[in-house]
Formats: structure tokens, sequence, C-alpha cells
């Protein structure tokens, strides 16, 4: 999706967003063994850090739209009868670019959305802190290098905290590619993602991606991140 497309989906969705959702209605899901979860908080809960259109828009169309493709993508074979995580871990050069273009936005977003809270931020406390400062030195290093990572992603992606044993490293994948994902070049488990997407932040932040990642500081749940770290 480009930019020019991405604003009239914007725009021309979110009057229809506020009357949905003034309603109380949840936006309607296409069948499938994939479903679309609510956002664990407010849509404008992380304000003023990402705004609340964002959100709505981001959640109720773009990750919606990943899942009912994904539903379309896999109806009448195997993997339909896989869960997500399993789905995603298959994702092979093989696969075909509907599942793991799909597969991949269900599970990233899903991730997303949980690894980020309202009343959050601060810094990693515990082993995850050890394991951050043991390969950054310090995590105001660590943060400096997922800068470089997140604005030097060319076009679409994301950037990755990965866990390998109870080493940790920073990583960034193309569209929505992740780390788990068979074909992935530098495997590993993520405990914290980032989605730079333009449609993760323009309506905001328009073309100034270094104040959005820098914003993303002030969401961070790490609590969720540090369990995932010691899952």
């Amino acid at each position: 999706m480009n930019r020019s497309e991405f604003l009239k989906l914007a725009f021309g969705a979110s009057a229809g967003l506020v009357a949905f959702r003034s309603l109380g209605f949840a936006p309607a899901q296409a069948e499938g063994p994939f479903k679309l979860a609510p956002l664990p908080y407010d849509a404008g809960a992380l304000e003023p850090h990402i705004d609340k259109m964002t959100m709505e828009i981001h959640h109720d169309k773009h990750h919606k739209a990943y899942v009912d493709n994904l539903n379309k993508a896999v109806a009448g074979t195997d993997m339909a009868k896989m869960d997500i995580d399993a789905l995603v871990k298959s994702v092979s050069s093989t696969t075909p670019p509907a599942v793991r273009n799909n597969a991949g936005g269900h599970w990233n977003h899903t991730f997303f959305w949980n690894i980020m809270g309202p009343n959050a931020g601060g810094a990693p406390k515990g082993a995850l802190a050890e394991a951050i400062n043991k390969k950054y030195t310090s995590f105001d290093n660590f943060k400096t290098e997922w800068g470089k990572a997140a604005t030097g992603r060319f076009g679409s992606g994301w950037v990755w905290l990965i866990k390998n044993g109870n080493d940790v490293e920073i990583v960034s994948t193309p569209n929505q590619d992740n780390p788990l994902m068979a074909l992935a070049e530098k495997k590993g488990t993520p405990v914290l993602g980032l989605d730079v997407w333009e449609h993760a932040y323009y309506l905001k932040y328009q073309n100034r991606r270094p104040e959005y990642v820098t914003a993303f500081w002030n969401v961070v749940d790490w609590n969720k991140v540090g369990k995932h770290f010691g899952a």
C-alpha cells in the first residue's frame, strides 16, 4: 500500500470507525479459523504517543485485513488446522505469498498490541535488563542501536529484540516477516517488536519515523516483555 492509498483509507475509514465504535460494534470478520482479538486496552489509551485514530485504523482495518485474507488463503488446506504460532514457524521459501504475508501480519500485530500499554515505559528489569546490558553495555546504548535498526529499515518492516538461549539481539525483517519463520535470515524468539510500516505512524508523525521510534519507549510494557524473555 503506497502513501496516497493509505491516506485515502485512513480518512475514508475514520468516520465509519467512530460510528461503529460508538454503537459498541466490533468489526465484522470473515469466516475461518483465525480471529481478530480486540485491543487489550482502549484505542486512545496510548495517547499522546500513539494516537487513537491510528490505533483504530491500524487494528480495525489493517490487522483485520490480514486475518480475513489469511482465512481465505488457507481455506480448504491443512494449514487451516494449524494454530497461528505453528503456521508462522512453518513459513518457508515455498509457502504461498498470501499465507506468508498474512500469517506474518496477523502474528506480528497480535504480538505488537500486547507488548504495549498505558502507563508504561521506563526500563527493563531483572534478567532481561542483565541480558540487554551484557549485549549492548547499557539500556541507553540499546535504544540507540534499536533506533538505528528502526530508521534504517528501508521501506516497510519490523524491528525485533530476539532471544537465543540467554542472549538477546536486535534484528530487522522486511514486510510482515518475523524471526520465527523457517525462512528468517536470523532466527530467534521475539520478546519485543516495533512496526515501522508507515500505516503505524503516518497520521501523527508523517515522515518523521525517528520521532515515532522515540515515542514508542513511552508505551512499552516491560513487565510483559520480561515475561516473554523469561518464558
